[in-house]
């Protein structure tokens, strides 16, 4: 196994040393660090919605949930910040959020030492596709319009619940469009502040003239400022191995670092597939003692990191994401406070409008043909992936793929 690691990680070695600390400085820049915020903003407030969402679903205790979020911003900050720094590239790390889904559907019949069981299983899995170079045969496999059509119909959720958000509640959500809408139109502005900074203080601006907020109530209530993180003793059963470790690593590697995959090498990077799997496996071992879902390379946040500046400074946004995640995550408590006085309709107002550069860059990826023939596999793909089809524990970004590959093989590549 050494010896298939090491030659399959052998032409994923980075082509420069890691830059120097005078390199650092030269290449930092407001408009860096401002989209390294807003990949943390983003992942601070829409997905760790879902966590909470899977959390309540599973009954877990309010220091069981901070303990989670503990867990995946501090370790996969921590791996984001090395590994965009030794590749010179935006490398973000967080947690698959359709496995995130998928735990909190399965704690009505597994144990949370069950699942915990099953996440350290699906690392030694992940760990196995990476090392024996399945994953980089599948990338090879999977066509770039596909791929691209899958991100595109995974992501276009978060720009109708924009659009949802500013009918249900036009004061708040309105006025954060506006705001976005307003630095948006200057070149100068936008540059230095990130729009959906503008956004986020405009939308907590109108809650507090409005009376928006909500109390804390329930688990969250209960939650010290700061606190320690909780570990859990896994327990190994065959219920949970038959129905997690599977659908986890498929989401882990086949949706999730796909979509990450294609975000970055539509931006011009290309990103070292292997070692980011077997990274994402050993870091599923590190993380699941604390209760975190299995650790992935982020779509939607790579894809905020590299939305603006030169590519070869956009390492700099990957590194100052990992930083605040790591501080993110030893406020854990406070953030899963946080987010209890917030509505839903700011966060869904406020996660569209992060999307919706990377949704315009999914669809031009998917949708323009350079060869001028009239492709059907995108399409399906995007139709399929927006259905919510969930068959076997596999939700539809997974069977978008599916239906789209075998579209392009059987049909597109005939024509």
């Amino acid at each position: 196994m050494t010896d298939i690691f090491e030659r399959l990680t052998a032409s994923e070695l980075p082509e420069r040393r890691p830059p120097s600390l005078r390199a650092l400085r030269a290449d930092f820049g407001g408009q860096y660090v401002g989209a390294g915020a807003t990949g943390v903003l983003f992942s601070a407030t829409g997905p760790v919605a879902v966590i909470m969402g899977a959390s309540a679903a599973g009954s877990l205790t309010a220091a069981q949930t901070a303990s989670w979020v503990f867990g995946v911003f501090v370790l996969n900050g921590i791996l984001t910040v090395v590994a965009s720094w030794v590749y010179r590239m935006p490398l973000s790390f967080f947690w698959t959020i359709p496995g995130t889904v998928l735990v909190g559907q399965s704690l009505a019949s597994l144990t949370w030492p069950e699942v915990v069981g099953a996440y350290l299983a699906t690392g030694v899995l992940v760990i196995v596709l990476g090392a024996t170079g399945v994953v980089t045969k599948l990338m090879a496999f999977l066509p770039h319009s596909v791929v691209m059509a899958m991100v595109a119909g995974a992501f276009l959720s978060f720009g109708t619940g924009l659009v949802q958000s500013v009918s249900s509640n036009v004061l708040v959500a309105g006025a954060m469009v506006v705001a976005w809408f307003a630095l948006t139109r200057s070149a100068t502005w936008s540059k230095r502040i990130p729009p959906v900074l503008a956004a986020l203080v405009a939308g907590l601006a109108a809650l507090a003239v409005t009376g928006g907020f909500t109390r804390v109530s329930g688990p969250a209530a209960e939650l010290p400022l700061i606190g320690l993180p909780e570990l859990v003793a896994p327990a190994f059963s065959g219920a949970a191995m038959a129905q997690l470790v599977v659908p986890l690593a498929i989401t882990v590697v086949a949706v999730q670092n796909g979509q990450g995959a294609a975000v970055l090498n539509s931006a011009g990077h290309r990103p070292p597939m292997t070692v980011v799997t077997i990274a994402c496996g050993v870091w599923s071992l590190l993380v699941a003692p604390l209760g975190a879902v299995s650790t992935c390379l982020a779509g939607p946040t790579n894809a905020l990191l590299v939305a603006m500046g030169e590519r070869s400074r956009q390492y700099t946004a990957g590194m100052t994401c990992g930083a605040l995640a790591i501080v993110v995550g030893l406020l854990a408590p406070l953030l899963v406070r946080g987010l209890a006085v917030v509505p839903a309709t700011f966060i869904a107002a406020l996660a569209g409008l992060a999307m919706l550069e990377a949704l315009r860059g999914a669809f031009t990826a998917a949708f323009s043909d350079s060869t001028g023939r009239p492709i059907l596999a995108p399409l399906i793909t995007l139709l399929v992936t927006i259905s919510g089809t969930d068959v076997g524990g596999l939700g539809a970004p997974f069977w978008g793929l599916v239906a789209g590959v075998a579209v392009t093989y059987l049909l597109d590549r005939r024509q």
